[in-house]
């Protein structure tokens, strides 16, 4: 369906908007992968917190001017499909690759993260960054664990101190 301009200024703003608060992008090309496959992963972007959107390059390349996303404009070729990821920086990455293992077809072609963009490969090493939720838990299991050691200490000088102390008073009263 061809767009007039209005609704691709409109389509413009919105993907303007999305860059413009996203933490990654991936940008894969698409050719191949079926219309239940697509809304599959729709579905399953809408769950992760991810934006997935097919439109034009060129319009993407207007609507990530200004953006952390700038630096991609000039790769932007061929049938592709931008994942913009909202809360957590591999949750795109995620997605893509998750979906690759269904449709090898489906292939990620630009990885782009604070300000930088990645070859393709970097797909893995981002999707491999852990979620926000593993990463509060790694810090509190982190933060926990001198305190769990310490409390371990403390008890075991107490065991060996109370031992020592009936032995003591035990000792007397045989005499």
């Amino acid at each position: 369906m061809a767009l007039n301009l209005s609704q691709k200024h409109l389509v413009v703003a919105e993907i303007a908007d999305v860059a413009s608060k996203a933490q990654s992008l991936v940008a894969a090309e698409y050719a191949g992968v079926t219309v239940g496959q697509m809304t599959a992963m729709r579905k399953k972007a809408r769950e992760t917190g991810v934006y997935l959107k097919v439109v034009k390059n060129t319009l993407a390349e207007r609507a990530v001017s200004g953006t952390e996303f700038e630096n991609v404009k000039d790769s932007l070729t061929g049938p592709l499909l931008y994942a913009f990821s909202m809360e957590d920086p591999g949750a795109a990455s995620r997605l893509i690759k998750d979906f690759v293992k269904i449709n090898d077809k489906l292939q990620a072609k630009i990885v782009s993260f604070g300000g930088k963009m990645y070859p393709a490969t970097h797909v893995d090493v981002l999707a491999s960054l852990p979620t926000r939720d593993q990463a509060l838990s790694m810090l509190a299991r982190a933060l926990s664990e001198p305190a769990a050691m310490f409390a371990r200490a403390v008890k075991a000088i107490a065991d060996k101190q109370g031992g020592g102390e009936e032995a003591v008073a035990e000792a007397p009263a045989e005499a």
